[in-house]
């Protein structure tokens, strides 16, 4: 029941993106550096803590870079299917923790 809850609330939503933004400038060019200058540095030493930070912080930058600009809209539905999808989700979410118990 859960499951079949949240693959058709998940079906109603829409995810569209918008232009990417870094702060007030337009440049994702800019927030691939850290993550190249990583890459460089740990295919010269791959123990090198330098590189694996500048890589983790450049992944992290164009993860949030993502997010930041997704913008998630709820599909118009009529209020029958709304309940019915949030029945199902939270009436398995309450057989799954009552399994649990």
């Amino acid at each position: 029941m859960a499951a079949a809850g949240a693959y058709l609330i998940l079906n109603q939503v829409q995810v569209t993106t918008s232009f990417w933004r870094f702060g007030a400038y337009g440049g994702f060019g800019l927030t691939l550096l850290p993550l190249l200058v990583g890459v460089a540095f740990l295919f010269y030493d791959g123990k090198s803590i330098v590189g694996w930070l500048l890589t983790a912080i450049g992944t992290a930058i164009i993860l949030a870079g993502i997010l930041m600009n997704m913008d998630i809209y709820f599909r118009q539905t009529t209020l029958f299917q709304t309940l019915m999808m949030l029945g199902l989700l939270f009436g398995g979410l309450g057989l799954v923790a009552r399994s649990l118990r």
